[in-house]
């Protein structure tokens, strides 16, 4: 009997060995959909404020999404990526086919799925015996951010985005006192750093004011007088065909940075000089035409960015 379970073990290894080695042929293209998530990297993105205990529960299957520290031993689908995790696995597979009860997994809870931190081979194995639930520690860590299990890194960070644009949009209802839906980022953190812009802005605003000025007035000047300026320079520099795959807003982000670095450095310092030299120093100089098509086509078809001044006492 332990023979026919021994070899019943091993070849459902062979098997999940086999459709591990198959998905990766499938996903070659787009690797990404392919990796199985890491809890840190994870934490990262969403920086959890705080996590509780919560005991011992029976967890779906389907809803582990990611593991600690062995991401890169598994794929996606909790498939064995390597051969030399055989012996564990097979170990944990007969000890599933001769029915026995093994100690509950420990599991990280974030976001609505979970993350192994001991017990990745049992997932793998109940995965492949088609287990629909499985017993749990779990330890739970709080985020707003619901997750999908088949969610890559860079989905997880779009969906943080996502939340980030809506609460900002919210809060200052930025979209219906400028009329643009389109403040859009690559990378999370930058709402935050929009909002400071324009507090600083109020508060330069209030300088030669016997009464403090609506937020809300101080958001639509800096829209006019500062955010709109550097957009005009950036599209009429074409300077997004050298930052593939960012945003006019994520430029702005830069530009200002740079400009102040560059005033504090030489005084008095021109916008445009100042966008220009970012472009030559960050970007991809030598830019593709193909890259470049969209732009022309917005350029011809679309919005012109027209040339304004700035208030540069507004951006320090």
């Amino acid at each position: 009997m332990d023979d026919i379970v021994k070899q019943l073990a091993a070849n459902d290894f062979s098997r999940a060995r086999g459709q591990a080695i198959l998905s990766e042929i499938q996903h070659f293209l787009n690797t990404d959909k392919d990796k199985l998530l890491s809890f840190h990297d994870v934490k990262d993105i969403l920086k959890p404020k705080n996590q509780v205990y919560q005991g011992h529960q029976v967890v779906p299957i389907k809803l582990v999404a990611g593991s600690e520290g062995r991401y890169k031993d598994f794929n996606k689908f909790f498939l064995p990526k390597a051969d030399h995790l055989r012996s564990r696995w097979e170990r944990v597979d007969q000890a599933h086919l001769r029915d026995v009860i093994l100690p509950p997994i420990q599991l990280y809870e974030i976001g609505g799925v979970y993350f192994v931190r001991d017990g990745n081979h049992r997932v793998s194995v109940a995965k492949a015996q088609n287990v629909e639930f499985i017993d749990a520690e779990v330890t739970s860590l709080a985020t707003e951010i619901s997750i999908d299990p088949s969610m890559t890194t860079d989905q997880l960070k779009e969906a943080l985005i996502a939340y980030e644009k809506n609460i900002f949009y919210e809060q200052t209802s930025f979209g219906k006192l400028t009329g643009n839906m389109t403040l859009n980022f690559s990378t999370p953190g930058r709402y935050d750093v929009i909002y400071n812009h324009i507090l600083v802005h109020k508060y330069f605003l209030n300088e030669d004011k016997e009464e403090e000025i609506p937020f809300s007035d101080a958001l639509v000047s800096w829209y006019k007088n500062v955010y709109n300026p550097v957009i005009a320079i950036i599209k009429e520099q074409w300077l997004l065909v050298n930052f593939p795959g960012r945003t006019e807003s994520d430029l702005y982000v830069w530009i200002i940075k740079h400009w102040d670095f560059l005033k504090k450095k030489y005084g008095c310092y021109p916008l445009a000089d100042a966008a220009d030299d970012f472009s030559k120093k960050y970007g991809q100089s030598k830019g593709s035409f193909f890259r470049f098509l969209p732009l022309l086509a917005d350029r011809i078809f679309g919005r012109r960015g027209g040339k304004s001044g700035v208030n540069t006492s507004t951006n320090n």
